[in-house]
C-alpha cells in the first residue's frame, strides 16, 4: 500500500467527460441516443436529450464511481473511464487480466471486489496503466472485427484506449 491517498471522483470525471460528447443519436451506436456518455440503452426511462451535465455527473457518481479506494488517481480514472465506455463487467475483466499479467492472483469474474482492489493497489501503477491501455486497444479492435459498422468509432476508441 502506498499511503492513505485515495482517488477522487472530481478528478476522474473530468477525464471521462473529455471523451464523452454532447447529444448524439447515431444508428450505428449500440447505445442509441447518448449525451455525456449516458445512453438510452442503459437508461431507457431517462430523457437523454434533456439531460444536464450536472445530472450526468450525478449518475456517474451514483452508478459507476466505486474506485475511491484505489490509491493511484490515474489508475482509478482509467478504470472508471473504461467502466463508463465498456460497461463495468468488461472493464473489470480487463483490469483483472492486466493484474494477472503483472503477477497478481485474482479471479477474472468482472467484479471489482476486495481481491481486485487489493491487487490493484499492490502493483506498479505505471505498469498497470500500460497493461490497461494495451488491453483496451485490443478490446476495441476485436469489437470492430465482430461489428464492422462500428469501424467509424475505432479512431476515437483508440485515442481513448491510450489516454
Amino acid at each position: 500500500m502506498r499511503g492513505d491517498v485515495m482517488a477522487t471522483f472530481d478528478k476522474a470525471i473530468g477525464a471521462v467527460l473529455e471523451h464523452e460528447g454532447g447529444y448524439t443519436f447515431d444508428p450505428n451506436d449500440p447505445g442509441g441516443e447518448t449525451k455525456y456518455g449516458i445512453s438510452r440503452k442503459t437508461y431507457p426511462n431517462l430523457d437523454i436529450k434533456a439531460l444536464t451535465l450536472d445530472q450526468a455527473k450525478a449518475i456517474y457518481k451514483r452508478d459507476y464511481w466505486i474506485y475511491s479506494r484505489i490509491q493511484d488517481q490515474d489508475v482509478a480514472t482509467k478504470v472508471f473511464d473504461m467502466a463508463v465506455n465498456l460497461g463495468p463487467p468488461a472493464a473489470h475483466r480487463l483490469l483483472q487480466t492486466a493484474l494477472l499479467a503483472l503477477g497478481e492472483t485474482v479471479a477474472v469474474d468482472g467484479v471489482f471486489g476486495p481481491q481486485t482492489l487489493a491487487a490493484t493497489n499492490l502493483v506498479n501503477p505505471e505498469q498497470l496503466l500500460q497493461e490497461l491501455r494495451a488491453r483496451a486497444a485490443v478490446y476495441y479492435a476485436q469489437t470492430v472485427v465482430a461489428n464492422p459498422p462500428e469501424q467509424k468509432f475505432l479512431l476515437g476508441w483508440m485515442r481513448r484506449a491510450v489516454s
